[in-house]
């Protein structure tokens, strides 16, 4: 990719930090900016590995999680394009205390975290943005941590969907899920067995909530879908 063409990608995803940074800042982002492609369910980073680099998803979708007791896997949060992730564990001198991985195929950018850290010291406009960003991600972790212990089976598997329906949006038909998730990995965003999603699953679509064919879940009924996620 020429330079021309590759400050052009980053001007036009990047366009929230891009719009804060000065000629020269832009430059050196347009000098190290790195594009990666991805497989559907390959690892982009793991738990314990030393953090290196800001990471952005420009096209595809991708998952945070972490293992839990017994092999079970929970799914901390879904990442959408265009999202940044990755640089908590640098901030807080620590190593990963999660995975990332992908959903399905996907194209990330990375920038070096000495280069971002560097450039943050020097512009507090860009300070604020990461500010923002953690301390928005933490108010989200924080909801999350008590609907998922204080929502019974069926407002956490309802809530799921609805963080689908809001990070990924439908399908033109603007009733399917615009992201195809196995029973496996909703089970593991809503903290449940696979057996209890599936069983909840088949719940939802005796009541005409939603229709499933194989990965693909249609929504029905968006608001009583969004009664039971509020009211658990």
């Amino acid at each position: 990719m020429i330079k021309s063409t590759l400050e052009q990608v980053i001007s036009e995803d990047l366009a929230e930090i891009w719009s804060i940074l000065n000629s020269e800042e832009k430059r050196i982002i347009t000098d190290n900016f790195e594009i990666h492609r991805f497989k559907k369910n390959q690892i982009i980073y793991a738990e314990n590995d030393e953090p290196e680099y800001l990471w952005t998803l420009l096209k595809g979708k991708v998952k945070k999680y972490k293992d839990g007791v017994g092999g079970r896997v929970q799914i901390l949060r879904l990442i959408k394009p265009v999202q940044y992730f990755g640089y908590r564990a640098y901030f807080a001198g620590e190593t990963y205390v999660s995975s990332a991985g992908t959903l399905e195929p996907s194209i990330l950018g990375t920038l070096p975290m000495k280069l971002v850290e560097d450039m943050i010291r020097r512009n507090s406009d860009l300070s604020m943005f990461f500010i923002h960003e953690l301390s928005r991600n933490l108010g989200s972790s924080d909801t999350k941590i008590v609907n998922l212990t204080q929502k019974h089976i069926r407002g956490r598997l309802a809530e799921a969907l609805i963080v689908l329906i809001d990070n990924y949006g439908y399908e033109d038909d603007r009733m399917t899920l615009n992201i195809y998730l196995g029973r496996e990995d909703l089970a593991n965003l809503s903290n449940m067995t696979t057996s209890n999603a599936i069983r909840t699953l088949s719940n939802f679509v005796s009541e005409h909530i939603i229709v499933v064919d194989g990965r693909k879940i249609k929504i029905l009924n968006e608001p009583v879908l969004r009664k039971i996620s509020k009211f658990g």
